[in-house]
């Protein structure tokens, strides 16, 4: 019940952006292994409606925030309000009290403000004036970022590109596709209607707790280990991939395995979502594309 469920978010992610069907499996796969996914990719590609598709389709709070210039980090965890009346302080909760946060073009608010998110994403909780306050749960951030050639953007620091479970790239669709695109949108004649809820927040988490019992065997857990090492070793830098990467990759593995209908991760699994968990973490100059040292990684390291 809870897997058609799950198959049903699927095509409909899948249907909403056409020629997405790698960033949906990546964007669910977060989802499903309790991690947060940075979707990146030059504007006008359809990260935002991406995201905001599984946001409507998912049961609970969904809050958008759009990253600029002059975001503060109150406008993200919230902040206290003195009442003169009473003399109290109240509360106000920022967006980032939701189940699904959406932060649209993180990279165009500054390093101290994207350093607000750092806590709710790796605990699930904020701190304001000394006091802990809990998320909902579940809690996922997804976030969109523009190339980093685009006119008024930061540079993520390395603790909040950690973060990130997974790294969704989305590219420019091939030329067929941009062709059914524009038959899809011409035969619209109403605005779109709001997507309808197919998974609630309690089957979500039922779900969350089955990926943690998808089985990985020992030989595996030594494959996945080997490709981290095999990173490092291409990088020349011991610490390029955490310790936090490396568990990031077996969640992932795990959750990218109950997504295809399996009991048990695969090498497969592994290796599907391997370039999108170590991508964005790797410590590379910024002329260096980690994909081809990702391929190279993947090509030396042998299969069990």
């Amino acid at each position: 019940m809870l897997q058609a469920s799950l198959q049903t978010l699927r095509a409909t992610l899948n249907e909403t952006i056409l020629g997405s069907e790698r960033a949906a499996d990546l964007l669910l796969t977060a989802l499903l292994a309790r991690g947060h996914a940075l979707v990146t990719g030059p504007p006008g590609i359809g990260k935002t409606s991406l995201a905001s598709t599984l946001a409507t389709s998912l049961g609970g709070i969904f809050k958008r925030l759009q990253f600029t210039p002059d975001l503060l980090p109150s406008d993200i965890i919230g902040y206290n309000l003195y009442r003169q009346q009473s003399g109290d302080f109240d509360f106000i909760p920022g967006p980032v009290f939701s189940n699904l946060l959406l932060a649209d073009e993180i990279n165009r608010a500054s390093p101290r403000t994207q350093s607000a998110l750092l806590e709710s994403m790796n605990e699930r909780q904020v701190s304001v004036d000394g006091e802990t306050k809990e998320l909902p749960d579940p809690f996922l951030v997804v976030a969109t970022q523009n190339d980093t050639s685009s006119t008024g953007t930061f540079p993520l620091p390395e603790p909040q590109l950690d973060r990130f479970l997974l790294s969704v790239p989305m590219t420019l669709p091939s030329e067929e596709c941009q062709l059914d695109i524009l038959k899809l949108h011409s035969r619209r004649s109403s605005p779109k209607q709001g997507a309808q809820c197919v998974l609630s927040t309690k089957e979500l988490t039922t779900i969350q707790r089955e990926v943690t019992e998808v089985s990985i065997s020992d030989n595996l857990q030594r494959y996945l280990l080997a490709l981290c090492q095999t990173a490092r070793s291409l990088t020349g830098q011991d610490h390029a991939i955490s310790v936090r990467g490396t568990l990031a990759l077996q969640s992932a593995a795990r959750a990218f395995a109950l997504l295809e209908g399996q009991s048990a991760v695969h090498p497969d699994h592994v290796q599907a979502v391997y370039p999108h968990v170590l991508r964005h973490r790797l410590m590379t100059d910024d002329t260096l594309d980690p994909d081809p040292l990702l391929d190279t990684a993947l090509d030396q390291t042998p299969v069990p």
